[in-house]
């Protein structure tokens, strides 16, 4: 998928207060349009231009065989259309329609889990690996929240949390998942208690930092005595693969 993941193959439903027009990206260049009913009942393939304006929302701007010419705003995530029209007669039409999709894209348009993973392996390798306490506040939010109950709260708690970190902590990454604003990553640290830990830290991510921690701690049990003959984690584990 070219243009920053613009939805090529779907094809949605977008209805506006005077008529519901059904849509078929085609392409990044080519799209086509069905107006069943109403004063301006036609259907047509044109010849599109997109503009990536930030994650899932496009400018696309397109010229009808009749003369008239159009400007939606496509907002995916909130499921929105924001239609500038110029009709050949000179009528300038400003419209606002919801969108119901009636088939998926070939790909994903949502590009927030991959960067969002980036942004979670960033902060914990530059924390808890390379104990940057100045990482903290280009990472994350300022009105950062933190529901672990032995950490205070707040962005400069943990700044001063990180600045005095000892030498013998050490945190390895393992699988990353990630939906939406969210991220979960499972890891094992060791300096923090007095045995190597497992621990599973869950984000929530606005406006491209870190706003919301949670986590859970289990201490790391050797393979030899765990009953399933299995590790807790996997220095293997892909980062960012999953």
């Amino acid at each position: 998928m070219s243009i920053d993941h613009f939805p090529t193959g779907m094809q949605l439903d977008v209805t506006f207060p005077l008529f519901q027009v059904s849509l078929t990206l085609i392409s990044d260049t080519q799209m086509r349009f069905e107006i069943k009913e109403g004063p301006f009942a036609h259907n047509e393939t044109v010849e599109i231009h997109v503009v990536p304006l930030g994650n899932s929302l496009f400018a696309v701007s397109w010229k009808e065989a009749s003369g008239a010419t159009v400007t939606n705003v496509q907002d995916y995530d909130r499921g929105l259309v924001h239609s500038h029209a110029t009709l050949p007669d000179g009528q300038f039409l400003r419209m606002a329609g919801t969108i119901a999709v009636t088939r998926p894209a070939d790909e994903s348009l949502d590009a927030r889990p991959q960067h969002n993973k980036v942004l979670v392996l960033d902060a914990m390798t530059s924390l808890f690996q390379r104990r940057d306490a100045s990482a903290v506040e280009r990472l994350y939010a300022p009105t950062y929240i933190q529901h672990n109950p032995g950490i205070p709260q707040g962005r400069d708690a943990l700044t001063a949390l990180v600045s005095g970190l000892p030498d013998t902590l050490y945190y390895e990454p393992g699988i990353v998942l990630a939906e939406g604003n969210f991220v979960a990553i499972h890891g094992r640290i060791r300096g923090w208690a007095e045995k190597p830990q497992v621990v599973i830290d869950l984000f929530r991510v606005e406006d491209g930092k870190l706003a919301e921690h949670w986590d859970v701690l289990q201490d790391d049990v050797p393979v030899e005595a765990a009953v399933t003959g299995l590790a807790m984690f996997d220095p293997e584990e892909v980062a960012l693969k999953s």
